[in-house]
């Protein structure tokens, strides 16, 4: 026990350097497989000012910063005939996709505007009843922003802590002198008691009125932030503040719902989306005529801040200017420690950014991080092409995932039914009976081997239907290699690329040499999920961004390291490789190298899915730990009392809390979300975040089939699995599954795989645990379980079919041995009965 635990405690000194050394600055992938990025706000806390991009030069009045807002403007809609100005601006500039995502599934303008103001996720009172967003008014002649009491008290009740007027409230005490152009610039700059910080104008939707407008207000100002107006889909329009004042008009039977009258046909007639976006880009022509003219030193950042509609997608954002740093000629990406993807930032990072470029001291409690910029050897249109194509990637993705997990769920489920109910003697004898009463000779072939009681042919065939199901969660990853998105039926090349894949890597477990050990094929698919998934996170986490089992970016949570169900397969499978290792060193009577082995095993694991750096997994630790605790403290021989069992909650608890708090010691700059959750404590914020994720986890567990995949996967081992087998060992024929086992005794599977039962005990605890610390709750034991329980299910019926004919009698320890399996010698089996 002592030994184990050393192991495990002696990482954090091992893996010090590698837990506090700076995220590595990730060239952009030009391959289909980095073609986007995703998943809570994970951004690092923002540090100082100034730690922007090497030469960049502070903004000042002299040398303004102009941030430019839009809603509802992505790349897809430029081009250089229909937006000439975005076009070349972009082309010079550092450019990428905005994630935009607010409190809410879709973001409104006023939502976008407000995660300006308050440098983290804020929104207007829920709109989704009125099928519209509110339509933005200039503030009063005081400066008093209207609807702001509103704008506060929702961000109050969406407990992701946002303050709504931190930024005008630092610009004012700063000494920072600002101007707001337009209502969205009134909301971004607003102090927290609802006035404008500065100056501000209402702004004129005429492009050369606007223009005028930027060049008599931005002299004499170091920040200067304009609202050029939005893009909305059609009958999406922007409804005025009296349309939420009023109670929602409950939804009208289609029959009875007359004909728009004269006054809402506009509705219908709202203008195309490419007049909305060539108007957009007139006035942001204006606007940098205007900079370029009364401050050509000027640094200009040109953002969409919002959805057009209901649907979440990706926006613009690029920006160019000395205080952004040195942007190569052609062109560049922009890039943030908050994503670690080149081209891929979030609208959190526009407040610490803009802080940063004005010398302006950030608080901790920023979510968001300074923008940088990365060169990618891309010209301007080959970027845009780029752009476009990540935002059509994660498009495509996002309706294929919902069939994918239902189908994952059915197929895991049908395979536990044959299983458990196939098998089963009585339903067997009235499936043959009712193929006898056919005349087709098919119908009768079939009744006469059902009745044969030589099962060798269904368990080769279960065997490889596991094993099968067992890879395609690897499978799907893999898939994200190909350019799927880009065929004319994206949808059917994928599933079809994920089916093929599943096969082959099933092929290659059940065809080897491995093949002749009972875990060979569980090493195999086991070992290359736990490769694949692990070589993907340290070079930046390409492979889960808008992949089947894998993050949208545009949902705007985990954007590097290990997502949600990358985790659990990479703890499923992690586990499965350990026991793997384990097992023929146990049956060796080496139990102590045994548990070393796990304990070397974890610890890789622990450190790839805990490191700030690398995985940046906040609740894996918690669940890993216990888990290759509980497995190596089994595979020494060491009895779990529960003492022992309350000594490795301990130590988890100790370890996993030291990740967090070694991210926390490091530069406010440099810490990834789990060294922010120590600060969120600290701050007092720790209730908040406690019962966001406690609601989330309970819509998860009603709301999900993957609740069914996960009760059917526990069925299976717990009951199904171990019950049915103990009948037929100790009834022999008289049981309905006696058939499986001859007519006498087989014996135990853990007598001849002793690491089976620790490895259930330790995917048990481990997932247990994974289910009550996470947000995601039952997501994350139904993925494991995807992949754990068919491997189990072939190890089954792998070593049914090393005993040979089921109808024989049972076989002999060196007739195993010929068939392949691994038995352990009877006195070492029974010194391994001891030890345990």
């Amino acid at each position: 026990m002592l030994a184990v635990v050393v192991v495990f405690g002696l990482f954090l000194p091992l893996m010090l350097p590698m837990l506090t050394a700076p995220a590595a600055s990730h060239e952009p992938v030009t391959g289909t497989a980095g073609a986007a990025a995703p998943g809570a706000v994970t951004g690092t806390a923002t540090a100082t000012a100034g730690a922007a991009t090497p030469g960049a030069v502070p903004a000042d009045e002299e040398r303004p910063l102009v941030v430019v807002g839009t809603t509802g403007l992505r790349w897809e809609d430029l081009s250089a005939l229909a937006t000439p100005h975005l076009w070349e601006f972009s082309g010079g500039g550092a450019a990428a996709n905005l994630v935009v995502r607010s409190v809410r599934s879709t973001t409104c303008p006023a939502d976008g505007w407000l995660a300006l103001s308050a440098g983290r996720r804020a929104a207007d009172v829920p709109m989704e009843e009125y099928g519209a967003c509110r339509r933005l008014e200039s503030a009063g002649e005081d400066g008093t922003v209207p609807a702001w009491e509103t704008y506060v008290d929702a961000a109050a009740d969406a407990s992701y802590d946002a303050t709504p007027g931190l930024l005008g409230d630092l610009l004012t005490s700063s000494g920072t002198s600002s101007v707001a152009v337009g209502p969205g610039a009134a909301v971004a700059l607003a102090t927290s008691d609802g006035t404008v910080a500065g100056d501000h104008a209402f702004g004129y939707s005429s492009p050369a009125q606007l223009g005028a407008q930027v060049a008599d207000a931005l002299p004499g100002h170091a920040l200067a932030v304009v609202d050029v107006g939005s893009v909305r889909d059609r009958n999406r329009p922007l409804v005025g503040a009296e349309t939420f004042t009023q109670e929602p008009a409950p939804e009208p039977d289609p029959s009875e719902t007359p004909s728009p009258s004269t006054g809402e046909a506009w509705l219908l007639r709202s203008p195309a989306r490419s007049q909305q976006v060539s108007a957009i880009d007139q006035r942001v022509g204006a606007v940098l005529e205007a900079v370029r003219d009364v401050a050509p030193d000027a640094t200009v950042l040109v953002a969409s801040l919002a959805d057009s509609g209901t649907r979440s997608l990706l926006q613009l954002a690029v920006a160019d200017g000395p205080a952004l740093g040195d942007v190569p000629a052609d062109g560049a990406l922009l890039g943030s420690r908050s994503t670690r993807q080149p081209g891929m930032i979030q609208s959190t990072d526009l407040t610490p950014t803009m802080l940063a470029m004005l010398g302006v001291e950030a608080p901790n409690s920023l979510v968001g991080s300074p923008l940088d910029v990365v060169p990618d050897g891309r010209t301007g249109a080959a970027r845009f092409s780029y752009l476009t194509d990540v935002s059509d990637h994660a498009v495509a993705v996002r309706p294929l995932k919902g069939p994918f997990h239902s189908a994952l769920v059915l197929v895991n489920l049908l395979l536990y039914a044959t299983v458990t109910v196939g098998l089963n003697r009585r339903n067997l004898d009235r499936a043959a009976g009712w193929l006898g009463r056919h005349e087709s000779p098919t119908a009768r072939r079939a009744a006469t081997a059902l009745r044969s009681r030589r099962p060798a042919t269904a368990l080769r065939a279960i065997r490889a239907v596991a094993v099968t199901v067992g890879s395609i969660p690897i499978a799907s990853y893999l898939a994200n290699l190909l350019p799927w998105w880009r065929g004319s039926s994206p949808g059917a090349l994928l599933l079809t690329a994920t089916a093929l894949l599943a096969v082959a890597v099933a092929a290659a477990a059940l065809l080897g040499p491995w093949r002749r050990s009972l875990l060979g094929p569980v090493a195999v698919v086991a070992g290359l999920t736990a490769v694949v998934l692990a070589v993907d996170v340290v070079t930046g986490a390409t492979l889960q961004i808008s992949s089947l089992m894998g993050v949208e970016p545009q949902v705007g949570g985990r954007f590097y390291g290990f997502n949600n169900s990358s985790f659990s397969l990479f703890a499923a499978s992690t586990i499965l490789v350990a026991t793997c290792v384990a097992d023929p060193l146990v049956r060796a009577g080496r139990r102590r190298l045994a548990a070393a082995a796990v304990g070397v095993i974890g610890l890789i694991a622990v450190v790839l899915d805990g490191a700030p750096t690398i995985g940046a997994d906040f609740g894996g630790p918690p669940a890993l730990i216990p888990g290759f605790l509980a497995l190596a403290l089994l595979a020494a021989g060491v009895r779990l009392t529960w003492r022992r069992i309350l000594l490795v909650l301990g130590v988890t608890g100790v370890l996993a809390l030291s990740f967090s708090v070694i991210d926390w010691l490091r530069p406010p700059a440099e810490r990834s979300h789990l060294g922010r959750f120590v600060e969120t404590v600290l701050d007092g914020g720790l209730w908040s975040v406690v019962g966001r994720k406690a609601s989330q986890n309970l819509a998860n567990l009603f709301g999900s089939t993957l609740t069914l995949l996960a009760i059917g996967g526990i069925v299976v081992v717990v009951v199904l699995l171990t019950r049915p087998l103990r009948n037929a060992a100790r009834r022999g024929q008289n049981d309905s599954y006696g058939w499986l086992v001859g007519g006498g005794s087989v014996g135990r599977i853990d007598g001849d795989i002793p690491m089976l039962r620790p490895a259930v005990l330790s995917l048990a605890a481990t997932f247990t645990i994974a289910f009550l610390v996470n947000d995601s709750g039952i997501v994350l034991p139904a993925i494991g379980i995807s992949l754990a329980v068919p491997l189990l299910v072939s190890v089954l019926a792998g070593w049914l079919l090393a005993r040979g004919e089921p109808a024989q009698a049972p076989v002999a320890p060196s007739s195993v041995r010929a068939a392949g399996a691994s038995v352990v010698d009877p006195s070492a089996a029974g010194a391994s009965d001891q030890a345990r």
